[in-house]
């Protein structure tokens, strides 16, 4: 078998898995970053194009973002239809095409609640161990 029937099988199968996963686990929580990046967008409101989410998530997380992670996660929200964005012209001049300016969808503020919900009820009682958030 070659190379390329052997990565085309595995696209097929990872794609069918992704779709089967979607559809068995509707209620499933986003992950860390995914939070971070959803949460960064809806601060940025009307300036959320991808460099100011990025400086966002390393500003108020203080956490490196790579390049590659963050357009990786951002088309998996895509796809989940927790994210969209549209093209919007820059105002500079010297910008050579349009640039995405990203939302979040309503479906991605509620999975927002159900991933903050679940940490919540779990956290509960912690206080102790874990300390005061503020």
């Amino acid at each position: 078998m070659s190379t390329t029937v052997v990565y085309i099988v595995y696209r097929v199968v990872y794609i069918v898995y992704e779709v089967e996963e979607a559809a068995v686990s509707p209620k499933s929580f986003l992950g860390e970053f995914e939070q971070m990046v959803l949460l960064a967008i809806l601060q940025q409101e009307k300036k959320a194009f991808a460099l100011d989410v990025r400086r966002e998530i390393e500003r108020s997380a203080g956490r490196s973002v790579s390049r590659g992670a963050f357009y990786t996660t951002l088309e998996r929200l895509e796809r989940k239809a927790l994210a969209t964005w549209s093209e919007e012209v820059p105002d500079d001049p010297h910008r050579s095409g349009p640039l995405r300016r990203f939302a979040v969808t309503p479906s991605g503020v509620e999975a927002l609640r159900e991933s903050r919900r679940a940490l919540d009820a779990l956290s509960r009682g912690l206080d102790n161990v874990l300390g005061e958030v503020g």
